[in-house]
C-alpha cells in the first residue's frame, strides 16, 4: 500500500561494476535507477540481479543540452527495452520543456500501446494542480519532478510536498520523488520512493560520506571533506561512500 514503506534508489550503479563483479557489493542488496539513456552493457546485465530497478527515461539528460532528432524512433526503441528486459517501473518521456506536453502526452500514449504497461508520468510546474490531480486518479504510480533543476525554489516546493503525497494516498497511488535525498526530510515527507546520486559527489574531491543517526534516530549523509583537492584512490572511496547509502536504502525501507 502506498505510505507503507519507502524505497530510496541509487543512481549511476555502472561505476562500482568492478566491485559488483567481485561480490564487494551485493547486488541483491541495491535498488538501483538506470536511465534508458546510454545504458551500459553492465546495467543491462545487472537489472536482473539488482534487489529493484526504476528505469529514468534520460529526460535529464535531454533537458541539459542533449539532443534526439526523432522522439517517436526513441520512444520505439525505450518500449522495446522494457519488452526485453520486463520492467514494470519505469518513467515517461518528461520533455515538456522541449517538446510541449502535447506531444508529452502523445510518447506517452505510444509507449502505453507498445509496452501493454503504464509507465510514471511525471509532474512539472508548467502542467498545474489540476493536471496532477488528473495524474494521480489515472495512474497507480507517479512521480515529483523539478526537484533537482528547481523549477519553483525548493523551500517553496519543499512546503508544497505533503499536499501533493496525501493527494497521491488519498488515490491509493505512489508517488516518487525525483532527485530528492534530504534524508532527514525523508522522515517528514513520506514519498513512496526517491533515487540519489549523491553517493557518487564526494569521492571527486574527497568527501568521505557516512550516514549516521541523529536526534530521534533521524538518518543524515554526514560529509567530511580530506584535506587536498583530490584524492589518490576515488574508486575506492566511491565504494565506501556507495556502501554508506546502501545503509540508507536499508534504514529507509524499514522505518521511512
Amino acid at each position: 500500500m502506498p505510505g507503507e514503506v519507502m524505497n530510496l534508489y541509487l543512481a549511476g550503479t555502472s561505476i562500482m561494476e568492478p566491485y559488483f563483479r567481485t561480490g564487494e557489493i551485493n547486488a541483491a542488496s541495491v535498488s538501483a535507477l538506470c536511465s534508458f539513456y546510454g545504458i551500459s552493457d553492465f546495467e543491462k546485465e545487472y537489472l536482473s540481479k539488482f534487489k529493484r530497478v526504476i528505469i529514468d527515461s534520460g529526460a535529464f539528460s535531454f533537458i541539459n543540452g542533449k539532443r534526439i532528432g526523432n522522439w517517436a524512433r526513441y520512444t520505439e526503441d525505450y518500449a522495446a527495452f522494457i519488452n526485453q528486459y520486463g520492467i514494470e517501473n519505469f518513467f515517461e518521456l518528461d520533455i515538456d520543456s522541449i517538446v510541449g506536453l502535447k506531444e508529452v502526452e502523445r510518447l506517452r500514449a505510444m509507449l502505453e500501446r507498445l509496452t501493454g504497461k503504464q509507465p510514471i508520468p511525471v509532474w512539472h510546474k508548467g502542467r498545474g494542480k489540476d493536471y496532477f490531480l488528473g495524474m494521480v486518479k489515472d495512474y497507480p504510480y507517479i512521480a515529483l519532478g523539478g526537484i533537482a533543476i528547481k523549477e519553483i525554489p525548493r523551500n517553496i516546493f519543499e512546503k508544497s510536498f505533503p499536499w501533493f503525497i496525501n493527494k497521491a494516498h488519498e488515490n491509493n497511488t505512489k508517488i516518487h520523488g525525483l532527485g530528492y535525498t534530504s534524508l532527514p526530510n525523508l522522515t517528514k515527507y513520506h514519498f513512496d520512493s526517491v533515487d540519489s546520486t549523491t553517493w557518487n559527489v564526494g569521492a571527486k574531491y574527497g568527501n568521505v560520506c557516512q550516514i549516521k543517526l541523529g536526534r530521534g534516530g533521524v538518518p543524515d549523509a554526514h560529509q567530511k571533506h580530506r584535506p587536498g583537492t583530490r584524492v589518490i584512490n576515488s574508486r575506492e572511496l566511491a565504494k565506501f561512500n556507495f556502501l554508506q547509502w546502501i545503509k540508507a536504502q536499508q534504514y529507509a525501507e524499514k522505518h521511512l
